[in-house]
Order: structure tokens, then C-alpha cells, then sequence
């Protein structure tokens, strides 16, 4: 009996050791699984809100907001791109299950209204910034008023985090799923740092366009916007036609 105890105290740092290098193997493994997936959430997202290019496409929206105005609403659509991925991310499948939708039905309607965004543009007053609601004699405090209730919709949702998001997001959310506890709060928590960064972008992008716009002058400027209206039909028309793409495959089992 002695013997046998003699054995298993003389065993025993060679068992904590075994249980410390497990430990510390799993947790490089779970930190490198993190990584990976913050990374491959970044470009899976990046493409599809793609700040840069948004960023230009929203700004007649800002024409009027001075530096700090700007600052104020960018933080509020930051905030509600940043809700939109997380409900998303989190319930969005029971959402769309609830209401009976797919995502070729979201992509199609978040389409149209692209399309009619960009079409309200098209069709504005060539002497009118499509921004403009009120008068150069308003003060500065009302500027946001008259932008505020746009912020949601359409400049948040869907220009910026549109039907592409929420498919990018389902699709990830579906790949990340995981019966352990520990591996899906990993995973999760790597999908919200992925869509954090993403958020962070929003804002500096959306921030700071209008500094390269300013140096352009106010003639390319209408240029600009006018190119830009054009594109937003464009994106719009791109994503209703996906949709209906989908929904075909989907009607005729293609």
C-alpha cells in the first residue's frame, strides 16, 4: 500500500505537467481558432458593407452638417449598423422564420428600395444638392433635424448594412454554430470583433469623406453626386436582380 502511494506522489509532477502543457495546447488553439475567425468574419463583411465605397455613395446626405454635426450622425448610424449585425448575428434566423422570409425576398425588396433611393436622386433638381431639405439661412442646430430621420433608414439600413450583410452574417453565424458551450462563445465573440472592426471603418470613413470631396470643388462635387445617385440605382437593381435569381433556383430547384 505504502509502495503504491510512494508511486503515485513520485507520478504526481509528471501528471500536473501533462494537465499544464494540455491546458496551455488548448488554449493556443482556441486563441488561434479566435484569430482566424476574427479574420476571416473581416473579409467576409468587408466587401459587402464596403465603407469606402458607401461612404461616398451617403455623402449628398451630410452636404449641409458641419464637422461636428457630421461626427454626431456618423455615431448614430455606426451604432445601428453595429445593433442591425448583432440582432442579425444573434436572431435573426428566428426573425425571418417567424415572418415566413428568406433572404432572396430581403434582397429583392432591399433592392427596390435601393433602386428608388438612387432613382429620388436621379430625378432631383440639378441645382439642388439631394441633401438639401432646408434653406442656407437655417442655423446649424437644425441641420441634424433634417437628416435625423433618415439615419435608420435608408442611410443605415439598407445602404449600409443591406441584405448582403445579413446573408454574409447568417452564413457565418451558421458555420460558427457549435454544440460546446465554450467553442460557440468563441466563435461568437470572434463574429462580434469582426463586425466591431467593421463599425470602426464606418465611422472613419463616413467621417472623413467630405475633406476629399471639399478639395474637388462644389461643380465636381454635383459631378460626383450625380455619378453617385446613378450607382446607388445600380446597386440596387444588382441586388433585386440576385434576389430574383435566388428566388428562381430556389422556386425551380436549379
Amino acid at each position: 500500500m505504502s509502495g503504491k502511494f510512494d508511486h503515485i506522489v513520485s507520478d504526481l509532477p509528471h501528471r500536473i505537467y501533462k494537465l499544464a502543457t494540455s491546458t496551455k495546447y488548448n488554449m493556443t488553439l482556441q486563441l488561434n481558432t479566435f484569430i482566424h475567425l476574427v479574420f476571416i468574419g473581416f473579409v467576409a463583411l468587408f466587401p459587402v458593407v464596403n465603407p469606402i465605397g458607401t461612404a461616398f455613395i451617403i455623402s449628398p446626405y451630410f452636404s449641409d452638417l458641419t464637422r461636428k454635426e457630421r461626427i454626431t450622425v456618423v455615431k448614430k448610424i455606426t451604432v445601428y449598423s453595429f445593433i442591425i449585425c448583432a440582432v442579425t448575428l444573434f436572431i435573426g434566423h428566428w426573425i425571418l422564420e417567424l415572418f415566413g422570409l428568406s433572404i432572396p425576398i430581403i434582397q429583392l425588396a432591399g433592392g427596390i428600395m435601393i433602386c428608388k433611393i438612387g432613382w429620388g436622386f436621379l430625378s432631383a433638381d440639378s441645382n439642388e444638392s439631394p441633401a438639401e431639405t432646408k434653406p442656407a439661412t437655417v442655423v446649424e442646430q437644425d441641420h441634424i433635424p433634417s437628416i435625423e430621420n433618415k439615419l435608420f433608414y435608408p442611410i443605415t439600413f439598407p445602404m449600409t448594412t443591406g441584405a448582403g450583410t445579413i446573408a454574409v452574417l447568417f452564413t457565418l453565424s451558421a458555420d460558427g454554430a457549435n454544440n460546446d458551450l465554450s467553442q460557440y462563445l468563441i466563435n461568437v465573440g470572434a463574429l462580434l470583433v469582426s463586425i466591431i472592426g467593421i463599425c470602426i471603418l464606418i465611422f472613419l470613413f463616413y467621417v472623413n469623406t467630405n475633406r476629399l470631396i471639399s478639395h474637388i470643388g462644389s461643380h465636381n462635387e454635383k459631378i460626383i453626386n450625380s455619378l453617385m445617385a446613378f450607382l446607388i440605382f445600380c446597386v440596387g437593381l444588382q441586388i433585386a436582380v440576385g434576389g430574383v435569381v435566388h428566388l428562381v433556383k430556389l422556386s425551380f430547384k436549379i
